[in-house]
């Protein structure tokens, strides 16, 4: 049994150094999770972009699901990611950024987030943003 539990933790090591949460220029991420929104929950959905080393450009959405308030959320967004300059491992970032967009009541939305993402594989990672909302959910990289 022990070696079974040594083999599967070597094993799941080796796969998260192939991880890697942002590679810059190119970096393609989709990102999918349940949003808190003071008193409201959405569904939250959004791409990133990677332009070079530190930044992202993307675009996305966020659906309510209670009545009171917005239906929905479409927002372009940019983030700023810190892990090379903090020399943090390949497979974990984090990134602050703003989602500024469109709701459905006609206003204008802006949401500043601080954000981190932790890839297990090369493909498969979680993430959570926390600011003017709080997302929790999984990124799949393209």
């Amino acid at each position: 049994m022990k070696k079974i539990i040594l083999t599967v933790f070597m094993v799941s090591i080796g796969l998260s150094s192939l991880a890697q949460s942002y590679s810059g220029k190119g970096d393609s991420k989709l990102n999918t999770g349940y949003q808190i929104y003071g008193k409201n929950t959405a569904i939250k959905a959004s791409y990133d972009y990677g332009l070079n080393n530190l930044f992202a450009i993307g675009a996305g959405a966020s659906l309510y699901l209670n009545d009171d308030v917005e239906d929905y959320f479409l927002f372009a967004r940019t983030s700023f990611h810190l892990g090379d300059p903090l020399d943090l491992p390949n497979a974990l970032d984090i990134y602050p950024g703003i989602d500024l967009g469109y709701l459905s009541s006609g206003n204008i939305g802006i949401n500043g987030y601080l954000g981190v993402r932790y890839f297990f594989t090369k493909r498969f990672g979680l993430f959570a943003e926390i600011g003017s909302s709080g997302t929790v959910g999984i990124s799949i990289c393209l």
